[in-house]
């Protein structure tokens, strides 16, 4: 099936963006290009954003219309470990919100390469062990990440099964970085991802002797006892094959997973929900997933509501 007419126009325009950077700018040209970008993206108009402390973190929390708030989705922000934020992601989050119709906290873990490994995985199991402080029942919480927030969330759930602690209900990637060694194939037609500054952005994150280690690469974990796992990924993206691979081997583990695989969709293409309809088509289905898998009643409103005509 062909895509729609406004994913190709926004591939192209993201493409002709990203372009414009040179590949090898600093981490802060790199965090500056990122804000601006997602500045021009826009969230669902009817999702509440609140700042709050977090276990010590600066954390945006988005609430729907109608939410359920006995459950929450934990969001880990992507960025290649280096950049990215709560405000980068704030508008894509908020669809996802919407959809399930629970509150999600987006909080702004410490960055590579001034804080290397482990000071963000440590930042996000604190998170995660703060809102069991609250009182939330850690089944009706999610842990969501995209790209490298996707290999911290799967290194969350390692972490915390490691350490004996309770596991939230379900766990959402998209276009997840898991295999930071390199060992998975690259595609070169991702209009957003490029194959030649991964190596960069693995020296900021972690030393070499590390690459291999489960808690930095985890699709190199052995990864049993995992709640149920949804993995969105675009058969265009540069990281497909740690999507598949990992799905493979969740699966192997005996761990409930499902893969969508979405028709020439790039690195987090779900960014442009509300604007392009495979975005918003994936949005729906992650919001119609967490509802089934934790129980939350059905979204207040739907994602496609901020679908231009």
């Amino acid at each position: 099936m062909a895509i729609s007419f406004r994913a190709r126009l926004i591939r192209h325009l993201a493409r002709r963006y990203l372009a414009r950077m040179p590949a090898d700018a600093d981490v802060i040209a790199l965090r500056q290009s990122f804000e601006a970008g997602a500045r021009r993206l826009r969230g669902a108009g009817d999702v509440t954003v609140e700042t709050l402390t977090t276990a010590g973190l600066n954390c945006d929390w988005l609430t729907p219309p109608a939410a359920d708030e006995t459950a929450v989705l934990c969001y880990l922000h992507g960025g290649g470990y280096v950049m990215g934020s709560r405000v980068t992601h704030r508008p894509m989050v908020s669809h996802i919100a919407r959809a399930a119709g629970v509150p999600a906290a987006v909080p702004d873990y410490r960055l590579a390469p001034e804080h290397p490994f482990p000071a963000a995985l440590d930042d996000c199991c604190a998170v995660y062990r703060q809102l069991l402080v609250q009182g939330l029942d850690p089944a009706r919480i999610v842990i969501g990440g995209d790209s490298a927030g996707g290999g911290l969330a799967l290194a969350t759930l390692l972490a915390l099964r490691d350490a004996g602690k309770p596991l939230p209900g379900a766990l959402v990637l998209l276009s997840p970085w898991l295999d930071l060694t390199g060992t998975g194939s690259r595609a070169n037609v991702d209009p957003v991802f490029r194959a030649n500054g991964m190596p960069r952005l693995t020296r900021h994150y972690c030393r070499e002797e590390q690459l291999a280690t489960p808690l930095v690469s985890p699709l190199l974990a052995e990864l049993g006892g995992l709640p149920p796992v949804l993995v969105q990924v675009g058969a265009h993206e540069i990281l497909l094959s740690d999507a598949t691979r990992v799905a493979d081997r969740l699966s192997t583990a005996g761990v409930r997973v499902t893969l969508q695989v979405w028709p020439e969709m790039w690195h987090v293409f779900q960014f442009f929900a509300g604007r392009m309809p495979e975005a918003t088509r994936a949005v729906r289905d992650i919001g119609a997933y967490i509802r089934h898998t934790i129980g939350a009643p059905p979204a207040a409103a739907d994602a496609a509501a901020d679908e231009p005509a």
